[in-house]
């Protein structure tokens, strides 16, 4: 039985054309791949994808061995790819201590990378949907994110590896739809019970916007999509700085080591001194570049990520001016007595 027949042409017809601006035509080099849980959200996806491009989808679901019911939920998504004659996979993952939910998001990804890149995958695509966009705007506006967590779930961004597509084709999707078309299709989706556990900050989120009919998802979803816009604008700006304004410093006594003249906005200037660090073998949060470059700006050194990081002011040739010149190399090693 065809489980597609009679679906909402509508929904098709919206993701087929966010799906065309996501992952184009012309760019595609293998089939689609789709994390599928199991839940309405991934079951939504699962069969838009199979109505837009029959014979080219893949899927792959993931037991996080967290609950009980973990792997009868990954025997139901490979029934129903059965079903529905698409290519099915499972992989199991181990999930490490602390934060169960981002270690989760981690292992699961890590999990889809490697099962895409073996297979030929040409972009992976997730359910994340405009309920889950205007949730986590709220959440992060209350942990007082800035403007690269503000811009919510990306709609295109890669894989670990960098190398696969990864996208999100039903950000203008709402769930109760998704949920509408998955009962069309006769299927029985699974709930997992963190979904409605309080001691999540998503669950709490999710409850206040049902409670308060004037916090409209769609809006706030659209929100996350201007703030996106104007991400990609400074990250372009923050790009055409590493450029222009980042070298090699092949005086100074420890190497290798970067001279960069800093004269943009402190927002440029977090995703500079971020990336010269990781380029010298560091790794520092945008809040920790963020106070270094307050400590160079105002003419102290800084120490992070494992680089030494020290102001002047210098005339610089190419421009004709003086200007604040930051220069980073590797700290020394420290003698203990």
């Amino acid at each position: 039985m065809d489980r597609l027949r009679g679906l909402n042409p509508d929904l098709i017809a919206r993701f087929r054309g966010a799906l065309d601006d996501l992952w184009p035509a012309e760019d595609r080099g293998g089939p689609l791949g789709l994390a599928v849980s199991g839940g309405p959200d991934s079951l939504a996806l699962l069969l838009l994808a199979r109505a837009v491009m029959p014979g080219d989808i893949a899927v792959i679901s993931i037991n996080h061995g967290l609950r009980e019911e973990a792997a009868s939920e990954v025997a139901l998504v490979k029934e129903i790819c059965g079903a529905l004659d698409v290519p099915f996979a499972a992989r199991e993952v181990r999930v490490g201590a602390g934060n169960v939910q981002a270690k989760a998001r981690d292992a699961r990804y890590a999990a889809i990378a490697e099962w895409a890149d073996e297979n030929g995958i040409g972009a992976a695509a997730t359910a994340h949907h405009a309920d889950d966009q205007a949730e986590t705007l709220l959440m992060r506006l209350a942990r007082g994110s800035g403007l690269a967590g503000l811009s919510g779930v990306r709609a295109s961004t890669s894989l670990p590896g960098g190398r696969i597509p990864l996208i999100r084709p039903l950000l203008w999707a709402r769930k109760d739809a998704l949920m509408a078309l998955v009962e069309q299709a006769g299927l029985n989706p699974v709930s997992d019970p963190s979904n409605a556990n309080p001691a999540f900050d998503r669950v709490r989120v999710r409850a206040h916007l049902a409670q308060h009919d004037w916090l409209d998802a769609e809006a706030l979803a659209a929100s996350a999509a201007h703030l996106a816009e104007g991400w990609r604008a400074l990250e372009w700006y923050a790009d055409n700085d590493w450029a222009e304004m980042v070298v090699r410093d092949p005086d100074a006594p420890v190497q290798p080591a970067y001279r960069y003249c800093a004269n943009v906005p402190r927002v440029i200037q977090i995703e500079t001194v971020q990336r010269i660090v990781a380029e010298l073998g560091g790794r520092v949060t945008r809040s920790e570049a963020g106070r270094a470059a307050d400590r160079l700006w105002r003419g102290e050194n800084a120490s992070l990520g494992g680089v030494l990081a020290v102001p002047s002011a210098e005339k610089v040739a190419k421009i004709g001016v003086e200007m604040r010149v930051w220069r980073f190399s590797p700290e020394p090693p420290r003698h203990s007595h």
